[in-house]
């Protein structure tokens, strides 16, 4: 019988998991591993969610039961770089006083401006280096095409700046696995290991086969260690951590990437004529781009087309490489974004003699024009068209030309063909940015990371944006020297309590006139309503931004009721929502930097727990008549809510409500106009 609970419950077999699953599953099958090997070791995990990881977090809370029966702990981070600063401590068990455990081995994790933000203590605790029965496996969440980030993101030459070995899975059925490989070579090397997640992956199912998790991992023999190892110590000296580092611990991640074969010749051709190299999603992307054009093995032997996997992209192990270039005319090299396999391959294969070295093209073919694009993501088409080319320039394969026509042909009709609609990202029904990110006429806001980014795509006199916890700085400076005197600032509440503080303080030890607008929806909503680590209240944040200096407070909340009885700061007011305008329109003229905190529970929050029984459902519900209604509109003008629809009828076009999707927020009903039933 197949139960749910299988992913964490099984040890043989099949298992059906997410790639979030999988990376759940991975410490609690280190632990059992470390069990069968005599050692008494714990599990630490930390890091702050973000796409692709957003709903790591929720996952780890739903199989705590899991965790804690293999004494594995997990403890949310305020910010990604505090996380990685308590990892870094999971391997200092051993000074002081001890400890009864032989080894803790960690977790951490981070989309990749989190990676970008906490390079500084990354490359400290990598400095460090690692417990021998420890070890850290960080887990580094990119974007390549921005689809739910900023900036299209790469994390790889972050790793190598910190001199981290990064692993890069090609798929679920291989996080487990890398994994492990991954704690096992940072308990070997002393030092962090890195691994690549996307979207791809990390939000993709798979039957997975267990047995893979099983495989012998093997410590090298061809590396000889330093005296006294590479492993953490205290006290220690920090040019001797430098020594450590740049002489020993990569080549030490390149012995063991040898030594447990986690680069691949795939095929190997006896009359080897081209190659492909590539790593991770860009791996699977040429596997489908060669069945598409027909190669599979046996037809890549009679053409000389031979492939590498490359495990771990930094640092790409030279023994393999060498390996597999032997006897090619070319070596092409797919990866996404900027080159990191390309640099490192041409610099192995510089000092060859010129009529035994391959020629290596990627990003850039042999007269420099672009070949695989850096920007964004790397579409499987180009992929597809790039492998034809090169394939028809140097092998005798039949027909290639023909499919790559015929795929060019399917592109042109799909780029043509019109779609059936399109949908752009916007507030959920009910959302309390519907009426939050509001402004009075004349002012103007910045936006900042949360869903009210999506305010720079509205008529809301939004603009510009900066990185998570730089809420409002660049009006530092920007202030003296604009006409504008005043500027509103959007903030979320987790954004707040990740960083954004410190933001605030900035703001008012600068003088600028400013007003944050702390947006309290009581979840983090954009990555699956998790509580704010910490849970600050609205009186907490009130306290807090008080006693930094901010000149005046206000509390504009969905239920001013909730606050009577309670303490607040003094001068602190609690008003409707119906207040939001007034109030902007007076702070705007304060000098210095002022607070209006907007209490109102995130509406897809609301849902959820409204279902779970954990919130009280109104027993009320709005309906417009559309034999009064005259289809004004300033119910959506005032609601700004798409649970308010057009009704189109003989008299023309009127609204109605949405009731499957009507998330009970109620601020349709300011719109003036008599139609409203409730």
């Amino acid at each position: 019988m197949v139960s749910l609970n299988d992913k964490y419950e099984l040890d043989n077999g099949q298992v059906y998991m997410s790639g979030l699953q999988a990376l759940v599953r991975l410490p609690i099958v280190q632990s059992k591993i470390d069990k069968s090997k005599g050692l008494n070791t714990s599990g630490f995990i930390s890091g702050y969610r973000g796409s692709p990881l957003g709903g790591y977090d929720a996952q780890l809370q739903r199989a705590s039961r899991y965790l804690k029966e293999e004494n594995i702990h997990f403890e949310p981070g305020i910010n990604e770089d505090l996380a990685a600063t308590a990892v870094w401590g999971s391997q200092q068990i051993h000074f002081g006083s001890g400890s009864d455990f032989d080894g803790v081995f960690g977790i951490w994790y981070g989309k990749g401006p989190g990676v970008d933000r906490s390079l500084d203590a990354l490359r400290h605790a990598n400095l460090a280096g690692t417990s021998p029965h420890g070890g850290v496996l960080a887990l580094g969440g990119d974007d390549h095409g921005a689809r739910s980030s900023t900036t299209s993101h790469q994390s790889d030459h972050n790793w190598v700046s910190a001199f981290i070995p990064y692993l890069y899975p090609a798929g679920v059925s291989e996080l487990v696995e890398f994994g492990l490989l991954g704690i096992a070579m940072s308990r070997y090397t002393g030092a962090w290991t890195g691994m690549k997640i996307l979207a791809d992956v990390a939000d993709a199912s798979v039957t997975a086969d267990l047995s893979k998790e099983k495989r012998k991992i093997i410590i090298p023999d061809d590396f000889d260690m330093p005296e006294g190892g590479l492993h953490i110590r205290f006290p220690d000296n920090v040019r001797e951590q430098d020594i450590r580092l740049q002489r020993y611990k990569g080549f030490a991640a390149q012995a063991f990437a040898r030594a447990n074969n986690i680069d691949q010749i795939v095929w190997r051709s006896d009359n080897a004529k081209i190659g492909i190299m590539a790593s991770g999603k860009s791996y699977e992307d040429v596997r489908e781009a060669l069945h598409f054009l027909g190669v599979d093995e046996e037809v890549a032997k009679e053409i000389g087309l031979c492939l590498y996997k490359v495990g771990m992209p930094w640092p790409l192990e030279p023994t393999g490489v060498r390996k597999f270039s032997q006897g090619l005319e070319e070596i092409l090299v797919v990866e996404e974004k900027r080159e990191l396999i390309e640099h490192q391959l041409k610099w192995q294969l510089f000092n060859w003699k010129e009529n035994e070295r391959p020629v290596v093209i990627g990003k850039n073919d042999e007269e420099n024009r672009w070949l695989l694009p850096a920007e964004n993501e790397l579409p499987l088409q180009t992929i597809i068209e790039v492998v034809a080319q090169r394939l028809a320039k140097k092998t005798q394969i039949k027909d290639i030309q023909k499919k790559l026509l015929w795929f060019k042909d399917r592109a042109k009709e799909r780029k043509h063909r019109e779609p059936l609609a399109e949908r752009s990202a916007y507030f959920c029904s009910g959302c309390p940015h519907n009426t939050s990110t509001k402004l009075p006429e004349g002012s103007f806001a910045a936006a900042g990371i949360g869903c009210h980014y999506l305010a720079l795509n509205m008529d809301r006199k939004t603009q510009t944006y900066t990185h998570m916890g730089g809420e409002g700085a660049s009006w530092i400076g920007r202030h003296r020297f604009a006409r504008d005197k005043h500027m509103f600032v959007n903030i979320g509440d987790g954004t707040y309590q990740h960083s954004g503080l410190l933001a605030i303080k900035a703001a008012v030890a600068s003088g600028m006139n400013a007003t944050y607008k702390i947006l309290y929806n009581d979840a983090v909503a954009m990555t699956g309503g998790q509580k704010v680590d910490g849970s600050p209240s609205v009186i907490d944040i009130a306290f807090q931004v008080q006693a930094e200096g901010v000149e005046q407070i206000t509390i504009i909340a969905e239920d001013p009721k909730i606050y009577t009885g309670l303490t607040l700061p003094e001068g602190v007011k609690v008003f409707e929502r119906d207040q939001l305008d007034k109030i902007q329109k007076r702070y705007r003229d304060i000098v210095g930097c002022t607070v209006i905190i907007y209490d109102q529970t995130c509406a897809a929050e609301k849902r959820r727990r409204r279902k779970r029984g954990l919130m009280p459902d109104p027993l009320k519900r709005v309906y417009i008549d559309p034999d009064v209604c005259e289809g004004c509109g300033d119910c959506s003008t005032q609601s700004n809510c798409i649970s308010v629809e057009p009704l189109e009828t003989e008299l023309g076009r009127k609204r109605k409500i949405n009731q499957s999707n009507c998330n009970k927020d109620f601020s349709c009903v300011e719109g003036f106009c008599p139609s409203f039933i409730t």
